[in-house]
């Protein structure tokens, strides 16, 4: 059982003791949610203020734990707003290590500021020369005023209408809390698109906001040192040691056996620190299989730690937009006039955003 598994094993199974576990934690689900419901009533009513950002925000997050593809998603769109022209940069609490350092990879040439506040991040942003920002994992921060609000779903953790909050599931909130969003975006990994399609239409049914599939598709395997690439074709057959801590494990395996590789999971906690132990425990390991694979957000901290012979590839994830692309592109076009606009979100002169 990887680190954390028990906690996942309570949330997604089925077995008597998950059930009993969950059953236990009820109280505790339903004070968390009465706390959420109170704190999203007194932001909705006015109470509790929000407050105007020095630049315009587009905010990307989540309503569950994880999982979602939440980071790709958010540098992708950070990286529309640079090819439009923008100067963009991402604003983010920074919750361990890899996310920063994902962000860095992926869109070296986009500064990625770190500040568990979120207001000082978009105005450090500013001072660094940027127009506008992108928040990840800003739906539940509701302070900082924001021109759009794009909350992500994954089809592939998708369990029906079943809405466990914390700590007996992996819900931050309620469903209904879509309707804050300016737009839905159900990703897939290796769930198939009528499950995408799935999502959507439960969604729609408590929230009425615009909606968009996207699937986050293998591209390609890359080394985290060098520029060695390699064909996905090329694992077809190839026994696969699978390195991963991240939300969801099981996704990853799967998109790594569709390629036809046979494939052995070892999975650690969301966000684990991999020491030179685990590197050289992990390699070890890895000798006796035709490759070693992680995602991108395990290689920006396993790779400067890997001892070798056998080296180490990570999957190169491309964003591919199935359904919905105008609305994308309406919540983009929104966020880059807001940049000339006399005034943006927040202040007088425009109106406020969905919080």
């Amino acid at each position: 059982m990887r680190d954390g598994d028990w906690l996942h094993t309570i949330w997604d199974g089925d077995g008597v003791g998950a059930r009993l576990a969950r059953a236990a934690l009820t109280p505790a689900e339903l004070l968390f949610g009465a706390i959420t419901a109170a704190r999203a009533s007194l932001y909705s009513s006015g109470v509790l203020p929000t407050r105007p950002a020095t630049l315009p925000a587009l905010s990307v997050g989540n309503l569950t734990v994880g999982g979602t593809g939440k980071t790709p998603l958010a540098a992708h769109l950070a990286g529309l707003f640079r090819d439009s022209g923008a100067k963009p940069a991402i604003v983010l609490r920074g919750y361990g290590d890899d996310e920063p350092l994902v962000h860095r990879t992926l869109n070296p040439d986009v500064p990625v500021v770190v500040s568990a506040d979120r207001l000082e991040g978009i105005a450090n942003a500013r001072r660094l020369g940027c127009d506008l920002v992108v928040l990840d994992d800003a739906f539940q921060h509701r302070r900082a005023q924001r021109v759009a609000d794009v909350v992500v779903i994954s089809a592939d953790r998708w369990q029906g209408e079943r809405q466990r909050l914390l700590p007996a599931g992996p819900w931050r909130e309620r469903l209904t809390a879509a309707n804050r969003a300016s737009l839905l975006i159900v990703t897939r990994k290796a769930a198939s698109h009528d499950r995408a399609e799935a999502v959507v239409n439960a969604v729609e049914r408590v929230a009425r906001i615009p909606s968009a599939i996207v699937h986050l598709d293998v591209a390609e395997l890359r080394q985290p040192a060098g520029t060695e690439t390699v064909h996905t074709e090329t694992i077809r057959g190839q026994a696969i040691l699978a390195i991963s801590a991240i939300g969801d494990p099981g996704a990853f395996v799967k998109q790594l056996s569709a390629f036809g590789a046979t494939v052995e999971s070892v999975a650690f906690r969301d966000h684990h620190r991999f020491s030179t132990a685990d590197a050289t425990t992990l390699a070890e390991k890895a000798a006796r299989y035709d490759r070693a694979v992680c995602t991108l957000k395990d290689a920006v901290k396993l790779g400067p730690l890997w001892p070798g012979p056998s080296p180490l590839w990570y999957v190169s994830q491309r964003v591919v937009v199935e359904r919905g692309g105008d609305a994308v592109d309406a919540v983009l076009t929104t966020t880059l006039l807001a940049r000339s606009a006399p005034t943006h979100p927040g202040r007088p002169g425009l109106p406020g955003p969905l919080d």
